[in-house]
């Protein structure tokens, strides 16, 4: 969290800073009134992929192998009037994270045992918990050429707030207590989960290409339903069109 909130002042500072040495006085002021940005590339689509993880997360817990994110969305782009460098992207699309456990068994379905535990009996070749959410995006946006944006220095911060569609968890048994194994056990079920999430998001990239990274403001569970733990992601971004 502390490197977002860095982040967000540095944009704060050098957006002034970069403003400034656009309307130097030897220099002949822009009209963006009369640029033509109907065709221009507005990043309307974004695909994330990227690596995630849990912070603080409890020792008691083991996470395991590459832990991973993606999402998809669709935003409409709307430049300032006085300068089309800044715009505003808003939009919706849908956000996963795969998080993968070592002697780690989740019971989404029952209430009588605690969420997490440990597991040194059953053994799987794979342990998952996937959560799903339908998201709203809302960015801030600095280009340094807007009229062609595939060729251009992009920059851009905001949040996302978003609400649950799913949450199950999916494991590749080697053997379970019984001695059977070679089968997959899946658990559906979202109520442990926060019925917002809202994510604080980064970008910083060139063209069609950039990196990203977020960090979830709320907790992934609710209040003594779970650990009090906040996901991240850092990652790739291919935006366009």
């Amino acid at each position: 969290m502390k490197r977002f909130l860095t982040a967000c002042l540095i944009f704060s500072a050098i957006t002034p800073a970069m403003a400034q040495l656009e309307n130097k006085p030897s220099e002949t002021k822009k009209d963006w009134a009369k640029v033509d940005l109907s065709k221009r590339s507005s990043d309307h689509l974004m695909f994330q992929f990227g690596y995630s993880g849990w912070a603080p997360k409890p020792d008691s817990i083991v996470t395991s192998g590459f832990s991973r994110s993606f999402n998809a969305y669709f935003l409409f782009d709307f430049p300032f009037k006085s300068n089309a460098k800044l715009s505003v992207g808003i939009g919706v699309g849908v956000g996963t994270d795969n998080i993968f456990f070592k002697n780690t068994t989740i019971d989404l379905k029952n209430r009588n045992q605690a969420l997490f535990r440990k597991d040194t009996i059953t053994q799987y070749k794979k342990y998952k918990m996937v959560s799903g959410y339908v998201e709203a995006p809302l960015e801030l946006r600095y280009s340094s050429n807007p009229e062609n944006m595939n060729k251009s220095f992009k920059f851009a911060i905001g949040t996302k707030v978003g609400l649950p569609i799913d949450a199950h968890t999916k494991a590749k048994v080697d053997r379970d207590v019984n001695g059977f194994g070679g089968y997959v056990a899946k658990e559906k079920d979202k109520k442990y989960l926060n019925n917002v999430r809202v994510v604080g998001t980064i970008r910083v990239g060139y063209g069609n290409f950039s990196l990203f990274g977020t960090y979830s403001v709320t907790q992934l569970f609710r209040e003594g339903q779970g650990p009090k733990v906040r996901p991240f992601t850092a990652g790739i971004c291919l935006s366009g069109l």
